[in-house]
């Protein structure tokens, strides 16, 4: 396999998409808070001090999406057409998804697990005065579709 990510001196670089066409692009990541039931109650009642969590976690998911270039370091800015975060909410835990879509030369698995991850730890900040040991985990790529590897999808 060749590898694109070093050059020639042997250090890492932003792989050089201005060759590539543009093509849709599209990724689903997921993760997961655990905590108490009560902590979920909380949520779903409206009881959490901070305000509404799942509105604050949604916005902090999109945002986290259209700047993953920003903390990322060899991502490429790219134009976001789409960006939507979904909660399910169970006993012990918020199940999060989040799809993220564009038209470009490279793939949105990072925008999508960013926005995952940013959603989950503004869960966690929303909720801390409530509990303090909730667990963010399985963050992972459930999808992608597009680009020159093809589709990819979570057995």
């Amino acid at each position: 396999m060749d590898f694109t990510h070093f050059n020639e001196q042997g250090r890492a670089k932003m792989v050089d998409v201005t060759d590539k066409p543009p093509s849709y692009r599209a990724a689903t990541a997921a993760g997961t808070v655990r905590m108490l039931p009560s902590t979920v109650d909380a949520i779903r009642t409206g009881g959490v001090p901070k305000g509404d969590v799942l509105a604050v976690a949604q916005v902090a998911g999109v945002m986290a999406a259209k700047r993953t270039s920003d903390i990322i370091p060899m991502c490429h800015p790219l134009p976001l057409t789409g960006v939507d975060i979904r909660f399910t909410l169970r006993d012990d835990a918020v199940d999060i998804e989040a799809t993220v879509r564009c038209h470009g030369e490279t793939g949105v698995e990072m925008e999508a697990l960013h926005a995952v991850s940013a959603a989950a730890l503004t869960v966690y900040d929303m909720c801390k005065a409530l509990q303090k040991d909730m667990v963010v985990s399985d963050i992972r790529l459930l999808a992608k579709t597009g680009g020159k590897s093809g589709d990819y999808h979570r057995k």
